[in-house]
């Protein structure tokens, strides 16, 4: 799979060739985040704390709510990993202080280890000194400790000339079940499926930036397809997990489909199809997932309207629960239905606040799980009204909870004002 990467330096997104000789300068990392977003995590490492000439931390507090990003570079404490992973980082990347003592102190699916190698030898503070130490050597130390492993073949870095595979299938091996990212030399999609069928990740920045390899042939890499037309199925679902129905992508569609960031497909039957260009019924595309046996692609969406051509919002029929609650709220509201008691709650917001507090507590005092069911049903219909008449969508509550569970250090949660 792959793994964009972000390399700072003084503000801006930069490629060293060996680690020290600035080869490119690609700018605001911003957009550049926003690009690689849909694709999965992307790592982002700031190589003057790496290296210990400044640091880049507010920057790169930016870009956490812009994709899942592997944090790295100059974490050198539980405190700063812990800080980052608090922050949001999906991971945080430790070089020289991914010791047992300090890994052992964090959650271990969300450290990586990052072993930095010129010619074999391990090498530390911003690949410029030599510990004399094989990568196998100090993979043994730590891997109970981490979730994964990032190994940079210095000698490769930014230089575009392939990677080590028969180094990398050992170093797999030696890793046990943490995840190996390979980084260095990678340039071609039959490096990143060499790669991945070895079961190592592929970090790639300098073909990205220089357009040698393009980020949707990258990603589609290791994909394979038993159909005779090679297209792969493409199961699209909105933001909550709920199926709208397949399609099916080819290399083009999946290049137009990130290029253009909206739910774009290969019809079986008219070639390339955007959804809604002609219905209206628009996607904005958030990520692309494949599966576990390479052959099939996930497509999260934010749908707008119906996703079926038969006017309902998924191809297996209506929408229901939460979701739909909160379209028909939304609707009711937008148009102003006479009747309606949502319609009512957006022009009388006292009322509304009034009924917060007051089924609030009406749970809070339920007893029975029929009691608590109801109680809590009624919460939620009128913290759907409260989320409509107020424009906030119901995704961005599911991102902010997403982000909190990202946390590590837990406060007390005691109540305001109440009891401690």
């Amino acid at each position: 799979m792959l793994i964009p990467s972000i390399d700072i330096q003084s503000g801006s997104t930069v490629q060293l060739i060996g680690g020290r000789d600035k080869a490119l300068d690609a700018g605001d990392p911003g957009p550049i985040a926003d690009r690689f977003a849909p694709v999965g995590e992307v790592a982002v490492i700031d190589l003057d704390a790496a290296i210990g000439t400044g640091s880049n931390e507010v920057l790169i507090r930016t870009l956490l709510p812009r994709a899942a990003c592997r944090v790295g570079g100059g974490i050198r404490s539980v405190e700063a990993a812990l800080r980052w992973l608090d922050l949001g980082a999906a991971k945080v990347i430790l070089g020289t202080a991914a010791t047992p003592e300090i890994l052992g102190q964090l959650p271990r699916q969300r450290a990586i280890a990052a072993l930095d190698a010129f010619d074999g030898d391990v090498v530390t503070h911003g690949w410029r000194t030599k510990t004399g130490r094989s990568i196998l050597d100090r993979i043994a130390e730590v891997r109970e400790f981490v979730g994964g492993f990032l190994i940079t073949f210095v000698e490769r870095e930014g230089r575009m000339q392939g990677t080590n595979l028969d180094l990398v299938a050992a170093i797999v091996a030696a890793a046990g079940d943490s995840r190996v990212t390979i980084a260095g030399g990678v340039t071609t999609p039959h490096d990143i499926a060499a790669l991945d069928r070895l079961g190592a990740d592929a970090q790639v920045g300098m073909a990205l930036y220089t357009g040698r390899l393009s980020l949707a042939e990258a990603f589609t890499a290791p994909l394979v397809s038993d159909r005779p037309d090679g297209l792969w199925p493409t199961i699209v679902s909105d933001e909550f997990g709920v199926t709208l129905g397949l399609a099916y992508s080819n290399a083009e569609s999946v290049a137009r489909a990130l290029g253009t960031g909206r739910g774009v497909y290969w019809s079986r039957h008219r070639g390339l199809w955007e959804k809604g260009a002609s219905s209206g019924h628009s996607q904005e595309l958030v990520r692309i997932g494949i599966d576990c046996d390479r052959d099939t692609l996930l497509f999260t969406v934010r749908q707008l309207g119906a996703f079926c051509h038969q006017g309902t919002r998924t191809c297996f029929g209506p929408d229901r629960g939460i979701t739909a609650t909160f379209a028909r709220i939304q609707a009711q509201m937008a148009a102003a239905t006479p009747g309606s008691y949502s319609a009512r709650l957006a022009s009388d917001p006292a009322l509304l606040r009034a009924k917060l507090i007051e089924e609030a507590t009406e749970l809070a005092e339920a007893a029975t799980p029929a009691a608590i069911a109801h109680e809590a049903a009624d919460v939620l219909y009128f913290t759907l009204a409260h989320l409509a008449s107020a424009g906030v969508d119901l995704a961005r509550v599911a991102d902010e909870l997403d982000r909190r569970g990202l946390a590590v250090s837990r406060r007390p949660g005691n109540a305001k004002g109440g009891p401690q």
